[in-house]
């Protein structure tokens, strides 16, 4: 099962799309990544780097190769990966350009929080050859992969994909029978959601429901660190697909969440969302 993957594509290089370009590159995969932002592939290739080289994996490091043409991208890959924002329009179109240039025998996932791939498929031929892969970054601590099958999903992509997990060392999270938010996701929807309204209804500050969060599970961050580390923006993308689906007024997220978003406070990655952060100097 290995050999059928080599060469993987990370088409998305932001906050989750170069750790699992970091991730397949650690464990002697070829990893091509793309990204129609240059800044954001030239971040992407100071943090890849940066780990091979924490690893001593130096001769790695050439293995690892950035593209700013996705046809060139896509020229010989086994797997790509999609991990672009949580817009399922994008995620189309994406999946669309992935199937006209990526080789006919070319797997290709998704990296959604949320999206069954069976909602992206209508934009391939291949429907026998996606999968959802979805990770928890930060990968290195959290070393487990929801997997996922559409509605014409191959056993053999299926077990292909899950090997290939095995493979760059984490944990296939196997979901059985379509659901959105696959396996951990959806219970952490629960617990987001509740943290959000908590805060939304003025029942308790952020910093008490981190506090009891991080004391009950042991956990090192609580809810709204860890939204802000993945990035409010995201997370508001994320509770509206669940609020689309269900149609449960509970699901919606807040209006001062959105209003939070609209205003450019996203998080880590601006420097203030819940918490205020210190934003990393530029090189």
């Amino acid at each position: 099962m290995r050999n059928k993957i080599k060469k993987v594509g990370i088409i998305g290089a932001g906050f989750t799309g170069k750790q699992i370009a970091a991730q397949a590159a650690l464990h002697d995969f070829i990893v091509i990544v793309y990204d129609i932002n240059p800044n954001i592939v030239e971040d992407a290739k100071k943090y890849i780097t940066g780990r091979l080289k924490r690893k001593n994996q130096l001769d790695t490091i050439k293995k690892v190769s950035y593209y700013s043409d996705l046809r060139d991208a896509l020229e010989d890959v086994d797997l790509v990966i999609e991990a672009v924002p949580e817009d399922l329009g994008l995620k189309k179109e994406v999946f669309s350009q992935i199937d006209n240039f990526a080789p006919v025998h070319t797997i290709i996932g998704t990296n959604s929080s949320s999206y069954p791939v069976s909602k992206i498929e209508s934009a391939v031929k291949r429907k026998d050859k996606v999968l959802n892969l979805h990770f928890y970054p930060p990968i290195p601590t959290r070393p487990m992969v929801d997997i996922m099958r559409g509605t014409g999903t191959s056993d053999e992509t299926f077990e292909t994909g899950k090997n290939w997990i095995k493979n760059i060392g984490c944990e296939p999270i196997v979901v059985k029978k379509e659901c959105l938010g696959f396996v951990f996701n959806r219970i952490w929807h629960s617990a987001r959601k509740e943290a959000l309204n908590m805060w939304d209804k003025g029942y308790a500050d952020i910093e008490t429901i981190d506090t009891a969060w991080k004391i009950f599970t042991g956990m090192k961050m609580g809810p709204f660190v860890l939204m802000d580390g993945i990035g409010l923006d995201t997370v508001y993308a994320v509770q509206m697909s669940y609020f689309e689906e269900s149609g449960d007024p509970r699901d919606k997220p807040p209006d001062a969440l959105k209003q939070m978003v609209e205003n450019g406070d996203l998080g880590m990655k601006t420097g203030k969302g819940f918490y205020t952060w210190k934003k990393k100097k530029k090189s």
